[in-house]
């Protein structure tokens, strides 16, 4: 007897194959896009820090209070009045001016004014590498300031033994500037402008 089934017809073979070959391609793509997507996404924090274009740190200046002062207060204490940090040679590195007395119970003791480096060892006390007021020159030094590269500061002082040390009698604005090696000391006048008259310190 002849069967009835007959032979497959082409049209349905041909819909089966067409349908497990766009089957594989989709598959393909799903599985091509998990690959190239991480590629093509925005870096994670961690591959931008460990990059070679993050900016250095900047340098710290130095501590005034961590620095040997060329001051003998016995057994007083060596007091810091007042610090300003800056580049004042121009080498990229910050220094620090710092405004140092002997701590006393009673009356106001002379102020030295130092320039601090940063230590030519790392671990060890900032560097004194310069006096602009020593101790012995007998003032006191309000008003610190660094206005671009110059170090400002009022110097109060006695015109003799007979004033009262409590209240000093001779205040002259004065200016450091870093010129030919070395920090150049003028005054200033009342108005805050340079005098021609100035000193190598």
């Amino acid at each position: 007897m002849q069967s009835l089934a007959g032979p497959d017809l082409p049209h349905t073979s041909t819909t089966v194959m067409q349908w497990l070959a766009t089957a594989t391609a989709v598959a393909g793509v799903v599985a091509l896009a998990s690959l190239v997507q991480p590629a093509a996404a925005v870096p994670t924090a961690s591959a931008a820090t460990s990059s070679g274009d993050r900016p250095a740190p900047a340098a710290t200046a130095p501590d005034a209070r961590a620095a040997h002062y060329p001051l003998d207060c016995g057994p007083n204490p060596v007091q810091v009045t007042d610090k300003v940090s800056g580049d004042l040679d121009g080498d990229g590195g910050p220094e620090t001016v710092a405004v140092v007395r002997c701590k006393a119970e009673m009356g106001t003791p002379p102020s030295g004014v130092y320039v601090l480096a940063a230590p030519s060892v790392e671990g060890a006390a900032p560097r004194v590498v310069a006096t602009l007021v020593a101790p012995e020159d007998k003032l006191s030094v309000q008003d610190l300031a660094l206005r671009g590269r110059a170090v400002t500061a009022t110097l109060l002082g006695y015109s003799s033994t007979d004033v009262p040390r409590c209240c000093p009698d001779i205040h002259k604005g004065t200016k450091w500037r870093w010129q030919n090696g070395k920090f150049v000391r003028s005054e200033l006048s009342a108005a805050g402008s340079e005098l021609p008259a100035s000193q190598g310190v």
